[in-house]
């Protein structure tokens, strides 16, 4: 299974979320110790809603992270593949719109959102180059991007024990507060297959995003990506025709057959 390509079916993905839902921020706070409350402020801030704005949030789960958005004043849409937990959120949430759907094509038109995000779900998209592109055709020129997911610790010893710590705890944790622990057993399989941030860094900018960086939480057990879309119309005008040509299908040339009988010219 190559990095770029992991093959997840999405009924099955979206079902096995189904049944996580109910447990699902207690399960994350005990197997994040405590850290999944500062890598969701830490993004918060980088996306600093402002009151009025139109800001989407992708795979929002259970509304957590939209609720955080929600509190300083910005109009909030969260979206997720997930019926379960577009159920939960909207009991714990009712001021704010949930939507069940998918990333890879979005229910939104062209230039909608001042931002959007997506935390903790871009590595659970089948394919989240797609998903980047939608990303990118969703918000308005100027918007901004932020991508917050688990990583690649650069320091070897760090990544060691990161690993370590997925292999042989994390299922442990799981089968104790998850109402599902197999689904755990997916999570960690997808963290080790998922691109560092290099890689991932790559992939936002050749969905057209600009001022592309990243910073890494906890040592890089999560990394924080950002971009923006132009504002300049030639930028976006060029970011569109190679997005064409990329998608255009490849025309071959046919060499006419030879008869078996025929003789060559001199």
């Amino acid at each position: 299974m190559g990095k770029a390509d992991m093959n997840k079916r999405p009924d099955d993905v979206a079902g096995m979320f189904d049944g996580v839902a109910k447990h699902y921020d207690r399960t994350n706070t005990v197997l994040s110790a405590g850290n999944a409350v500062l890598w969701r402020a830490a993004t918060v801030r980088a996306i600093a809603p402002a009151a009025g704005e139109r800001i989407l949030d992708i795979a929002s789960g259970t509304g957590t992270s939209s609720a955080a958005l929600h509190r300083n004043g910005a109009r909030v849409v969260g979206l997720d593949f997930s019926t379960g937990m577009v159920e939960q959120a909207r009991k714990r949430h009712k001021k704010i719109e949930f939507v069940q759907g998918d990333a890879e094509q979005l229910p939104f038109g062209d230039n909608e959102f001042d931002a959007v995000t997506i935390s903790f779900g871009l590595r659970n998209i089948n394919d989240p180059r797609a998903a980047l592109s939608e990303m990118f055709r969703v918000l308005k020129p100027g918007g901004r991007l932020v991508i917050t997911e688990f990583s690649k610790p650069p320091v070897a010893i760090v990544r060691a024990g990161y690993f370590t710590y997925l292999n042989r705890v994390m299922p442990i944790i799981a089968d104790r507060t998850s109402s599902n622990p197999e689904a755990y057993t997916y999570l960690a399989e997808s963290i080790r297959e998922w691109p560092d941030q290099g890689e991932l860094s790559q992939w936002i900018r050749a969905a057209g995003f600009t001022r592309v960086a990243y910073r890494n939480l906890t040592a890089g057990i999560v990394a924080m990506h950002r971009g923006h879309k132009p504002v300049d119309e030639t930028v976006l005008a060029s970011v569109a025709k190679r997005k064409d040509l990329a998608t255009r299908p490849i025309k071959t040339i046919r060499t006419p057959k030879t008869p078996k009988d025929a003789t060559p010219k001199p």
